[in-house]
């Protein structure tokens, strides 16, 4: 018998995590702080209007009918049904995803919840009012960042996350599996 084993053998004899569902709380969480900070711009900044926090970091209330970078945001509004459709696939299958996760796949379970949270609190947006709400401003030497919101950090976290647990999970089965042998 080979002392490595195939990946396909790897993920067999791996156990399932124990309720991965339980996750979803981040995803809630992401949701609910993402709703509150953007009502509580939108109540608070006028559009447009920069409230400089730090040299590089100002407040700023815009609306977004595009996605990332403001993608799409000059079209005549089918965009808001398109990115609405990719959301609630998208969160769909990342809970499908996270339903079949392994039990040493933590950081997995962490990063996809923040990403359907963040899908999540944009669509709420997209559906509510045609735009996402974004009011969080970086700046250097003139150059702006775009503007984003607390579910694009989900969303960012979360991607960072899957990242990191593809190139770094591997490695540490293996490592853990040759340990054990």
């Amino acid at each position: 018998m080979p002392d490595t084993l195939s990946s396909s053998d790897e993920t067999l004899k791996r156990p399932p995590m124990r309720q991965p569902l339980r996750w979803l709380w981040v995803a809630v969480a992401v949701i609910v702080l993402d709703l509150a900070t953007k009502a509580i711009a939108s109540s608070q900044l006028g559009y447009l209007q920069p409230v400089e926090v730090l040299p590089f970091f100002n407040l700023t209330l815009m609306h977004n009918t595009g996605a990332a970078f403001s993608f799409l945001a000059s079209h005549p509004g089918w965009q808001r049904w398109f990115f609405a459709i990719i959301a609630i696939g998208a969160s769909v299958g990342l809970t499908i995803w996270l339903s079949r996760v392994k039990a040493d796949e933590t950081l997995l379970a962490i990063s996809l919840p923040l990403i359907i949270g963040g899908a999540l609190g944009n669509l709420y947006d997209r559906l509510m009012h045609g735009y996402v709400v974004d009011f969080l401003s970086f700046h250097v030497a003139g150059w702006y960042y775009p503007a984003f919101n607390v579910a694009d950090i989900g969303i960012t976290l979360g991607a960072i996350g899957l990242i990191w647990e593809s190139v770094m999970g591997d490695r540490r089965r293996r490592k853990a599996a040759r340990a054990s042998v």
